[in-house]
C-alpha cells in the first residue's frame, strides 16, 4: 500500500467499525458492531455474554421501517434487549454492503420467509382448523404432492391484505380458493414410497442424509455418557451383547469393536438435560436416543439395537429409564420398531435444525465476517479471498433472527425444542471448537478416521463408503491446495505474518470479541505462522461453502416427507397390554402419523424447508467470482483457475462413484444418489436453480 493512501485505508477501517456511533443506522450505512443475541424475544434467554449462556456474536441491528422512522428500540422494561419488529412494515438493518443484490432480492421474494410468516402461516392454521386437523394414513400425507390445499374463504386473510397497501404484500398472502403449497414430490419418496421405512435406508441416511456429521465409532461397549454423575449418576447404555450378538455376522461385541465395525448415533446427553422441560410442553413426548449400528461385509450399516430414554428423578439425581428396541420385521413388533427409529429422527432432525445447521454455519460465521469487515481492508489479500464465502450471510442472519429462531417463529413453531430450542444450541455451543470446524479434525475426533500423511487427504477414512466424507474430503483438500497456493504469493515466511498488523487485529478480534464466550479455550490457534492461517481459512471457506451445503439443500429432499424425517414427536412408545398397543395392531400407519409430527407442524414445516432448500437463479458456485477482476495478481488468478479445474475433477469423480453399484450408500432403497457436495449445479446443459439437491454455492446465502 503506498504510504500516500494508508491514511485514506485505515479511515475507511474506521468508519466500518462505526465505534463512536451508537445509532440509529440509516439504510446507507456501512457499519459493523457487535451485539448478542438479545433480540429473539422479551420471553427468551439473552445469548451470548454469560458463561451460562455462551453465543458467537452477531452485528449489532437497528430497526428500520418501511414507513420512514427509525428507531433503537431497546424495551424500557429490560434495555439489555432490542425490541422485536411490527410485521411486514419494519426490517433488520444490515450493513449496506451486505444486502441482497436485486436479482437475489426478487428471487428471495418470490418464495419470501415473509409470505410464509405472515401469509401462509395463518392460512395454513385456518385450514387445519376448517378440516379434520389430523392426517391419518401415509395416502393423506401423499396427497400434498398431488395437488397442493385448496384454502375456503379466510375473512381474516381478506383484512389483512387490506391493511397493507403495497401490492406486493398482497400478492403474497392467499386467497380463499388458492391451492397452498403444491409442494414437489421430495427425492425421498420419488421413486419409491415406502423405501424410507427399510433398516438399510435408515441407516444411510445416517451417512448421506441431511444430518451426516454425528455417527460416531464405537471404541468402548457398553458406551458411556459425558454427563456429570453428580447431577445425573451414572447413564451408562443399558444395550446388551445378548440383543444384539445374534446382529454381528458372527462377531462378539468386543470383535467387532476392536475391527471397527460398530457404530453409534449418540443423542442422549444432550437431550436428557432438558427432556423433563420438554415433555411438559403440551403435545410433546421425546426420548433421548442412542442407535448402535453394525458395519456388514457389505459396506452397509445395519441398526442392531435402539435404546430409548426419560429421565427418573431419584435420591436428588437425574437418572434415566431405559428401554432397548431390536429390529422386527412383522407383526405390531415391526411397527414397534418403526416408532423406535421414528424417535430416532426426531432427535436428530432437532439437532441438525440447531446445531448442524444453523449454529455451526450460520452462527459461527458471522463473527468472522463482522471482524473482516472492521480489521481488513478490501485490498488485504486475506480479505480478498475470504468475502465471496460472506455473500449474503449476515442478511440471512438478520431474516432468521427475525422469523425463525425467534420466539414463536417457524423453529419454535415446528421443531422439537420449541421455547428452549436457541437456549439448547448455546448449550452446545459451550463445547464448540474452531479447528473441529475442518472435515478431517472432525472425522478424527469420531473415530471415523485416522491420520495417514501417505494419503492424498492425509487421513484414512475406517467406514470407506461414507459418501459425506468421501466427498468432502475431496473439496476439502482442493481448498485447502487453493488457499495455501495463493497464501504462499503474500506470506513468504512466518515472519511476514507475524507483522502485519491488520491481520493480527483481525484474528484477536475474532477470538476476544466474535467469539469471546470462548477466548480462554486453549484450541485457538495463536495465528504465528502461516500454516495457522492456511488452517484457518480454508476452515472458513469449508463452513460457508461445503459444509452449509451438506446440512442445507437437502432438507426438503429428506425431510419433505416428514415420516422420514419428522420434526416432534407427541405420544410414549406403546406399551403391550395397553389400548394404545391394540390400536397399534389394527390401525397402525395412524398410530404412526399421530405420534410425529402434527398435520399445522408438518405443513408449515414443509414450506419452509422447500423455501430453505432452493438455489437462486443468481448463484455463485465454489471455484468462481462474481467479478472476473477480484484481483489483479497474475499469480493469484492461475491459482484460482487451478482450484476451478480441479473441483471439475471432483465432480466428475462423485458422478462416477454415485454410478458404481458396489458402492450402495452412495443410493441406497430410495434410488436417491448423494449430490449434495457437487461443487456446483451443473447437469452437463447449464446451471440449474431451484430444488436440485446438488450443489455448492460459496456462501451460506439462504
Amino acid at each position: 500500500m503506498p504510504a500516500a493512501l494508508k491514511p485514506y485505508r485505515d479511515d475507511e477501517l474506521r468508519n466500518l467499525r462505526g465505534d463512536d456511533q451508537q445509532g440509529p443506522y440509516e439504510a446507507h450505512d456501512r457499519v459493523y458492531r457487535y451485539d448478542v443475541y438479545n433480540d429473539l424475544g422479551d420471553s427468551r434467554q439473552i445469548l451470548g455474554g454469560s458463561k451460562e449462556f455462551p453465543y458467537p456474536r452477531r452485528c449489532r441491528t437497528v430497526t428500520q421501517s418501511l414507513l420512514g422512522t427509525y428507531e433503537y428500540n431497546p424495551l424500557r422494561a429490560d434495555p439489555d434487549r432490542e425490541s422485536r419488529l411490527l410485521p411486514l412494515v419494519q426490517s433488520i438493518y444490515v450493513p449496506r454492503d451486505e444486502l441482497f443484490g436485486h436479482l437475489k432480492k426478487s428471487d428471495f421474494l418470490g418464495y419470501s420467509l415473509k409470505a410464509l410468516v405472515d401469509g401462509i402461516v395463518p392460512a395454513i392454521r385456518t385450514y387445519v382448523d376448517l378440516s379434520p386437523g389430523e392426517f391419518d394414513s401415509f395416502a393423506d400425507i401423499l396427497k400434498l404432492y398431488e395437488g397442493g390445499i385448496k384454502l375456503p374463504s379466510i375473512p381474516a386473510l381478506e383484512e389483512v391484505r387490506k391493511r397493507f397497501p403495497l401490492q406486493l404484500v398482497k400478492d403474497l398472502i392467499p386467497m380463499g380458493g388458492d391451492y397452498l403449497l403444491k409442494p414437489p414430490k421430495p427425492q425421498v419418496i420419488k421413486q419409491d414410497e415406502k423405501a424410507w421405512m427399510t433398516d438399510a435406508e435408515f441407516a444411510r441416511e445416517i451417512l448421506a442424509g441431511v444430518n451426516p456429521m454425528m455417527i460416531t465409532r464405537v471404541t468402548e461397549f457398553p458406551p458411556k455418557s459425558s454427563l456429570d454423575p453428580s447431577q445425573y449418576g451414572d447413564h451408562t447404555s443399558t444395550i446388551t451383547e445378548a440383543q444384539i450378538g445374534s446382529s454381528l455376522e458372527g462377531l462378539t461385541v468386543q470383535q467387532a469393536v476392536s475391527s471397527n465395525r460398530l457404530y453409534i448415533l449418540d443423542h442422549h446427553d444432550h437431550m436428557m438435560p432438558y427432556l423433563v422441560r420438554l415433555n411438559n410442553l403440551d403435545d410433546t413426548f421425546l426420548y433421548a436416543t442412542r442407535t448402535l449400528l453394525f458395519l456388514k461385509g457389505d459396506g452397509t450399516l445395519a441398526p442392531v439395537a435402539i435404546e430409548l430414554s426419560t429421565p427418573l428423578l431419584q435420591g436428588g439425581l437425574t437418572t434415566a429409564k431405559s428401554t432397548v428396541y431390536t429390529p422386527a420385521s412383522t407383526g405390531v413388533e415391526a411397527w414397534i420398531w418403526q416408532l423406535a427409529k421414528a424417535y430416532v429422527c426426531v432427535n436428530d432432525y432437532g439437532y441438525h435444525q440447531l446445531v448442524s445447521h444453523w449454529l455451526n454455519t450460520h452462527a459461527v460465521m458471522e463473527p468472522f465476517i463482522i471482524a473482516t469487515n472492521r480489521q481488513l481492508s478490501v485490498t488485504h489479500p486475506v480479505h480478498k479471498l475470504l468475502h465471496p464465502h460472506y455473500r449474503d450471510t449476515m442478511n440471512i442472519n438478520s431474516r432468521a433472527r427475525e422469523l425463525l429462531v425467534s420466539a414463536g417463529g417457524i423453529i419454535e413453531l415446528t421443531v422439537f425444542q420449541r421455547k428452549y430450542a436457541m437456549e439448547m444450541s448455546s448449550v452446545t455451543y459451550k463445547d464448540w471448537n474452531f479447528n473441529e470446524q475442518a472435515l478431517p479434525d472432525d472425522l478424527i475426533k469420531r473415530g471415523m478416521a485416522v491420520r495417514d500423511p501417505s494419503s492424498p487427504h492425509k487421513v484414512r477414512l475406517l467406514l470407506e463408503d461414507y459418501p459425506y466424507a468421501v466427498d468432502g474430503l475431496a473439496i476439502w483438500t482442493a481448498i485447502e491446495q487453493w488457499v495455501t497456493e495463493y497464501l504462499a504469493i503474500y506470506y513468504t515466511s512466518d515472519s511476514v505474518l507475524q507483522s502485519d498488523v491488520e491481520l493480527q487485529a483481525w484474528w484477536k478480534e475474532v477470538r476476544e470479541v466474535g467469539h469471546g464466550d470462548l477466548k480462554d479455550a486453549a484450541w485457538w490457534p495463536k495465528m504465528m505462522t502461516v500454516a495457522e492461517l492456511v488452517k484457518a481459512c480454508a476452515t472458513i471457506i469449508w463452513t460457508g461453502s461445503a459444509l452449509h451445503a451438506a446440512v442445507n439443500f437437502g432438507q426438503y429432499p429428506y425431510a419433505g416427507y416428514h415420516p422420514n424425517k419428522p420434526s416432534a414427536s407427541r405420544r410414549p412408545m406403546p406399551e403391550p397390554d395397553t389400548e394404545e398397543y391394540a390400536l397399534l395392531a389394527r390401525d397402525p400407519e395412524k398410530v404412526f402419523i399421530h405420534t410425529i409430527t402434527n398435520q399445522v407442524q408438518s405443513i408449515i414445516g414443509i414450506s419452509l424447508l422447500e423455501i430453505l432448500s432452493k438455489h437462486s437463479s443468481d448463484e455463485i458456485y465454489l471455484g468462481q467470482r462474481d467479478t472476473p477482476e477480484w484481483t489483479s495478481d497474475a499469480k493469484a488468478l492461475e491459482a484460482f483457475k487451478r482450484f476451478g479445474t480441479r473441483l471439475e475433477g471432483i465432480e466428475s469423480q462423485v458422478v462416477a462413484l454415485n454410478g458404481n453399484p458396489q458402492l450402495k450408500n452412495r443410493n441406497g432403497p430410495a434410488q436417491f444418489p448423494y449430490m449434495l457436495l457437487y461443487p456446483n449445479t451443473s447437469d452437463h446443459t447449464g446451471k440449474a436453480e431451484g430444488l436440485t439437491a446438488r450443489g455448492i454455492p460459496n456462501s451460506i446465502s439462504i
